[in-house]
């Protein structure tokens, strides 16, 4: 493996400075679990290891009680999200997918940062949070600017940090009330392996408690990039949910996949998995409005 200089700044300007003044020849890495199999592999070869860990501020999620808000911060671990209260009892479908990346030991080091900026269409990180409508703090040279998540990632390993830009937050804007939502990560087995497929729904209920006043359906590896299925969303949004209504709404979903054959699956088989996954993440999310009853 080749040799590098390993810089720890403070703030993140000093961190911002750093990549300004070696450009190419820098990479920043937090928790490292990917940045540095990438380096033993030889897909890239920096000299220079810029670490964001020891930047305070952005190391901890907070749930602000006044406006309903959770801060994500980019250099929390996922085993940080995972054993948060606030998450699994608010956001269950954020816990569903950090509880299944990798192993123990992986998601004491791993940031949900580092997994969004990696950007690969199988990151179990993405699909819940651009259910849950996050938006992507981003800070550089220019200073901070916001983007919804869903428009983070152009393309495998693409998103839109330009040039020195750092990620630094994701905030999750207030839930409506009677909100259920839940995750499901598709494969061979639970953990220890990418997905062949991942797919997030969340509804939330008017008053009547049966019609659907939002709808939010995630797919994972099932495009270039974590997408939304807008279609299946809004024939879901004004209408009753019931098991029909939930299978017509996985069969739209299905349809706007843009699956593809791979070493790993065959492209009819998870837009099958996307019609079914769909229907069954949404009576999930109805048993856990009920349960908050």
């Amino acid at each position: 493996m080749k040799k590098f200089r390993h810089l720890t700044p403070q703030t993140l300007d000093e961190a911002i400075s750093l990549h300004e003044s070696y450009r190419d020849r820098a990479r920043y890495i937090a928790g490292g679990t990917d940045v540095l199999i990438k380096i033993k592999t030889g897909q890239v070869a920096p000299d220079y290891l810029i670490s964001l860990k020891h930047i305070l501020g952005q190391d901890r999620p907070l749930f602000n009680q006044e406006t309903g808000e959770l801060f994500i911060g980019a250099f929390v671990t996922h085993r940080r999200i995972e054993q948060s209260a606030t998450v699994r009892r608010r956001y269950p479908i954020l816990h569903d997918a950090v509880k299944n990346i990798g192993s123990v030991q992986i998601r004491n080091v791993a940031t949900i940062g580092g997994n969004l900026v990696n950007a690969v269409p199988s990151a179990d990180g993405a699909i819940p949070l651009i259910v849950l409508d996050a938006v992507a703090k981003i800070y550089g040279p220019k200073g901070l600017r916001s983007i919804e998540l869903l428009h983070f990632f152009q393309g495998p390993g693409q998103t839109v940090l330009e040039g020195s830009e750092i990620l630094t937050e994701i905030v999750i804007p207030a839930l409506q009330p009677r909100t259920g939502s839940a995750y499901i990560k598709f494969g061979r087995r639970n953990a220890m392996e990418l997905p062949l497929l991942g797919v997030g729904v969340l509804i939330s209920l008017e008053d009547d408690h049966v019609t659907c006043a939002k709808a939010r359906i995630g797919l994972g590896v099932a495009a270039p990039t974590p997408i939304r299925a807008h279609e299946a969303e809004r024939f879901l949004t004004g209408q009753a949910v019931t098991s029909d209504t939930l299978a017509a709404a996985g069969r739209i979903a299905a349809e706007e996949s843009r699956v593809r054959d791979s070493i790993r699956g065959v492209a009819w088989f998870r837009r099958d998995m996307v019609n079914v996954l769909v229907k069954r993440m949404g009576h999930k999310c109805l048993e856990r409005i009920e349960q908050k009853e």
